[in-house]
């Protein structure tokens, strides 16, 4: 039996202001107002954990005991199968340069790697998505989802973010780049994720 989410205010784990609007939009049915990290001023914690939940837990204890707020933190990334599942828990790490976040690079180094050891086609991914709910007592609840698919190349779309361009989800014939942003957001590893939180938390 999950904890159900009594208050009426959440403090989301993120600095990122997409995600933030991203996950109040979500959250908007439900009656719930929702504040980040970033406009409380609260540090980003160092993510030191290797699996998606690690990292999520991390990021909303820190928020739930620095506010004294239930928090809602979220670790997603892509998992490609014929690199044993990286980049994973790194996938924004491959995308990082001292001017910032280059994911043309990122999506490239993937490409590249699965031409190195001509991996097979169909080349199998998945994004996933890990939400943790948490409270200040210490108590949390974990929702895991996950969107299987493809890569393909050339890169393909100019929408979403990310490794979009080259995720072609199971079931259709555009990439996440290329689909509308509702579209995407029906679908997607995060739409998963939310779903069984809020039947799990809101319902």
């Amino acid at each position: 039996m999950t904890r159900p989410f009594s208050g009426d205010r959440l403090v989301i784990a993120t600095h990122n202001r997409g995600k933030l609007e991203e996950i109040a939009a979500l959250l908007q049915p439900y009656g719930v107002n929702v504040v980040s990290a970033g406009d409380l001023g609260l540090p980003e914690p160092a993510e030191t954990e290797e699996t998606f939940v690690g990292n999520a837990r991390i990021k909303a204890h820190a928020a739930a005991r620095a506010t004294g707020l239930p928090a809602l933190a979220d670790d997603s990334g892509i998992e490609i199968e014929a690199l044993g599942g990286a980049p994973g828990v790194h996938t924004a790490d491959w995308a990082e340069t001292p001017q910032g976040r280059d994911f043309v690079m990122a999506m490239t180094r993937a490409w590249t790697e699965l031409e190195a050891i001509a991996a097979p086609e169909p080349r199998r991914a998945r994004f996933c998505c890990t939400l943790v709910l948490a409270w200040p007592d210490g108590h949390d609840e974990v929702f895991a989802g996950q969107m299987p698919g493809r890569i393909v190349w050339p890169m393909r779309g100019d929408r979403g973010h990310g490794y979009d361009p080259i995720f072609q989800p199971d079931g259709h014939d555009l990439t996440f780049a290329q689909m509308d942003r509702w579209e995407k957001n029906r679908i997607s590893h995060r739409a998963d994720a939310f779903r069984k939180l809020v039947q799990g938390c809101f319902t």
